[in-house]
């Protein structure tokens, strides 16, 4: 699967996201398996997901790995992608982020993540998940009885609900919560508070809003 429409301005997250899953019960994967240096000499953002996971996904013919968890038919469809502890670790390469997107999934869940990974993905509409272990483990243990399990992400309300019906919370902060959620970039995150910006640099009437105090990002506009 490569979706060309991804890999520029972050499309807007469904919330809540019900969704099959896949897992790849790896730790420490880092970006030259999510994306093989040998493919980064691309110009443009597009064609990364078809290169998702390569070496893992092809042997050295070219030829499907039968049994890599992302070539199995109950794969097809899945946006969300369960892995082990730093995800993501490895060279900052931001093409890790594009080809996960592309490919189409819209959150890792994992026990923790790299740093710089984490940033990329928050700033290319991939939603990074850290979980604690018990609830790790036990989605692990759901798919392997029943490829077919899904689960819901109420990135509104930042929860993970469980295969059973278990919600379990998540850690992101409020900025990204609203990008993801309004399928926004910095750039037109700020871009929304214009009028405000130029009334500040003009000295003019700052409408009641201070520094201390901006506006909600969340309310209508």
């Amino acid at each position: 699967m490569d979706n060309p429409a991804q890999g520029h301005v972050p499309s807007v997250f469904p919330s809540p996201l019900a969704s099959r899953y896949v897992v790849l019960p790896v730790d420490q994967v880092d970006t030259d398996q999510i994306m093989p240096a040998r493919f980064l000499t691309a110009v443009g953002k597009d064609g990364f997901g078809k290169r998702l996971f390569h070496d893992w996904r092809y042997d050295a013919a070219g030829n499907p790995r039968a049994d890599f968890v992302l070539n199995r038919p109950d794969a097809a469809g899945a946006a969300v992608l369960v892995s082990g502890e730093n995800f993501g670790c490895g060279s900052s390469r931001e093409h890790a982020a594009w080809a996960l997107v592309q490919f189409g999934f819209r959150a890792v869940i994992c026990p923790s993540f790299a740093d710089i990974f984490r940033q990329n993905a928050l700033q290319n509409g991939l939603l990074p998940v850290i979980v604690p272990g018990d609830c790790h483990h036990r989605l692990v243990e759901w798919a392997r009885n029943d490829p077919a399990a899904r689960l819901t992400i109420d990135l509104a309300a930042r929860t993970v609900i469980t295969p059973d019906g278990q919600a379990v919370g998540f850690p992101l902060d409020r900025f990204n919560q609203i990008r993801l959620l309004e399928g926004m970039d910095d750039i037109q995150f700020i871009l929304r508070y214009d009028a405000v910006i130029e009334a500040f640099e003009s000295g003019g009437p700052r409408c009641g809003v201070s520094v201390a105090d901006p506006p909600d990002p969340m309310s209508p506009h």
